[in-house]
């Protein structure tokens, strides 16, 4: 509890204690005047309720009287005035232990995601001229900077590893526990926890435009972008509570008149205490304190999972999604490739075929080289490799070991005067020759990322009625993808802009109230990622364009974290409806028994801080996400 809730417990339990002393006193003692009495019921009433009363004369003052501080407070007040005195400081007293359970709500909402704000580094360490370590503000740090990060310290700024080697906790960004492996040459990102060695970065960003600040930016900044719900509440409470508050006026004086122009008694004191019941059972705290804590649990709790959604509002409009389309590579495969197959011809080994490769493409930085050059997985000595040249749109021919080696496409088989075999498979075939005479060929391709199918599945188990496939590959490739993954529909060899085209088609053929979701890796997406309904980024990690241009932001390469997400948004929007219905049922009803006189203040407490408590209670289940966990992970 913060000082000031433990200020509030403390004032409530004397406040009670006093009330209860009072009641049991004048049980006891000789009936006391009436002025004596009210001043010993007006000091527990003013330990506890004092706040509200300034609270709802500074609402006066300001010409914005209609809020609940007013409405309890001239309820209260009517209550002391017709002599229900302890019913004047029980309606105050359960008003206060409402705020304070609401209060407590709202802390225990925001430490969900306090391990998130925990990221903000303190400082970062810079190596003076002595060797000696210096702790600066990384606001300080200018960009090409090497700072040093010791194990247990997080990562202050975006950089790359000039020295040493390591394992990252990276769980406040992404969720997961595993710790990353890193080394020297390896991007690292502000926030993440160094666990073992220590670490020398070079610096690639200033602090203000690292992953940590744009992070927090985006989760502080995430309460400014309210869902329809949210606005419909604010909307509502504007027009309510000045219509209930006319509402009571009128119920304490129009009845009473009326009955005395019919000649009979006009009660003015079982009226007015109707209209006060009517006042307390208005006051619409259940709905203006609930909604907003839902949302805000939901957008808490999916951080806590390493999805960071920029509002309420995308919260709710991913909870209406139906269509999901995604870009391929970098979302749906892993965007790097790799040797899947190796086929040599008679006479040859696997590790000669891929040997032979690796060194003929030894100076070339190619991806497709890369991947063989990985493949071999040993140290190249480049003296064993002379005449190298390369042959744009053919491949690269060199003298291994002083024999003639060729690595490339059919092209470069024919041109050599050999005949290469068809290749089935799909993928980028590389050929080799090896001293004239033909010795296999490598199948190269762009690996599906290991939770891509078991993603697919746990869209279609959260009810997502399609799912799409944007790419600019050739048909092959996507076609083998799309049926691998089990999507529902694909469309090959697109441009940037074609990919706009596609969803706009998806967009005009889509259900009423039924959203579309575009998923891409947040750097060529970028018009598609604004274009659709809601635009979520994969593999977001230091990536400034995803956390730009999209609404939501999955902080690892995880596409099971879609289904996730959209069970969280589901389950929040559930949540805030539940709220509503609750809340507007059981003050309508208890209004109606309120005016007719059927309702009573204890009635009245019920209908107002019981409601809130249950709701809050209700709220704050958007919190909890192990099940949701689960359940996208078929």
């Amino acid at each position: 509890m913060t000082k000031k809730q433990k200020k509030s417990l403390q004032q409530i339990l004397i406040a009670l204690a006093l009330v209860i002393l009072l009641k049991l006193l004048l049980r006891v003692l000789p009936a006391l005047p009436t002025p004596v009495e009210l001043l010993l019921y007006l000091i527990p009433y003013l330990v506890v309720g004092k706040d509200v009363l300034r609270k709802a004369i500074k609402g006066v003052k300001n010409r914005q009287p209609f809020d609940e501080c007013f409405l309890m407070a001239v309820a209260t007040v009517g209550a002391f005035a017709l002599g229900d005195y302890v019913e004047g400081c029980a309606v105050i007293l359960f008003y206060q232990i409402g705020e304070l359970f609401q209060s407590v709500a709202v802390g225990k909402s925001r430490q969900s995601i306090s391990s998130l704000m925990d990221i903000r580094p303190d400082y970062a360490n810079v190596e003076g001229e002595d060797g000696k370590l210096e702790q600066v503000d990384p606001d300080d740090v200018e960009v090409g900077t090497v700072i040093v990060v010791q194990p247990g310290e997080r990562v202050p700024i975006d950089g790359v590893i000039v020295e040493g080697t390591s394992a990252l906790n990276t769980a406040a960004l992404t969720g997961e526990s595993l710790p990353r492996d890193v080394q020297t040459g390896d991007e690292v990102i502000s926030g993440c926890v160094n666990m073992t060695g220590l670490l020398k970065v070079r610096t690639t960003k200033e602090f203000g435009e690292s992953t940590v600040s744009k992070i927090l930016d985006l989760v502080e900044n995430s309460s400014m972008k309210k869902a329809r719900a949210e606005n419909f509440i604010t909307r509502f409470a504007r027009v309510y509570t000045p219509a209930v508050c006319y509402g009571a006026l009128a119920l304490a004086f129009l009845p009473p008149i009326v009955l005395l122009l019919m000649g009979q008694p006009a009660r003015f004191g079982d009226w007015i205490y109707r209209a006060l019941t009517f006042l307390v059972i208005s006051c619409p705290c259940a709905l203006v304190i609930s909604i907003p804590l839902s949302f805000f649990g939901g957008i808490g709790g999916a951080s806590a999972c390493g999805i960071l959604v920029k509002g309420s509002t995308y919260l709710e409009e991913l909870a209406r999604t139906g269509i999901v389309v995604f870009d391929k590579t970098g979302t749906l495969t892993q965007g790097t490739f790799k040797v899947t197959g190796v086929h040599p011809a008679d006479g040859i080994t696997d590790e000669q075929l891929v040997e032979a490769a690796a060194l003929a493409e030894s100076w070339s930085k190619h991806p497709i080289s890369l991947s063989i050059k990985a493949a071999y997985g040993k140290e190249i000595d480049t003296s064993r490799v002379t005449d190298v040249e390369e042959l744009g749109g053919h491949g690269v021919t060199a003298k291994v070991d002083g024999k003639p080696v060729a690595a490339g496409n059919a092209r470069l088989m024919e041109r050599l005067g050999l005949s290469a075999p068809a290749v089935s498979e799909t993928g980028t075939v590389v050929h080799v020759a090896i001293d004239g005479r033909y010795a296999g060929c490598l199948l190269i391709a762009d690996v599906v990322k290991p939770h891509s199918a078991e993603a697919i599945r746990a869209l279609k188990a959260a009810g997502v009625r399609k799912t799409v496939m944007l790419t600019g590959d050739a048909e092959p490739v996507a076609k083998a993808v799309s049926a691998q993954l089990g999507l529902d529909e694909y469309h090959a060899g697109l441009l940037p802009g074609d990919k706009v085209d596609q969803i706009e088609t998806l967009i005009a053929a889509k259900k009423s109230k039924e959203n579309l979701a575009f998923v891409g890796d947040g750097i060529n997406d970028a018009p598609v990622l604004s274009r659709a309904d809601v635009g979520i980024a994969m593999g977001a990690l230091g990536s400034d364009a995803a956390i730009e241009a999209a609404d939501v932001v999955l902080m690892d390469d995880d596409p099971a974290k879609i289904a996730l997400a959209m069970r969280i948004a589901r389950r929040t929007l559930r949540i805030v409806y539940e709220n509503i219905v609750f809340a507007l049922a059981v003050k309508f009803a208890c209004l109606l028994l309120g005016a007719i006189g059927m309702a009573s203040m204890w009635t009245a407490i019920f209908a107002d801080v019981g409601v809130m408590v249950i709701a809050v209670l209700n709220a704050t289940r958007a919190l909890y996400t192990k099940d949701l966990v689960k359940k996208s992970h078929p």
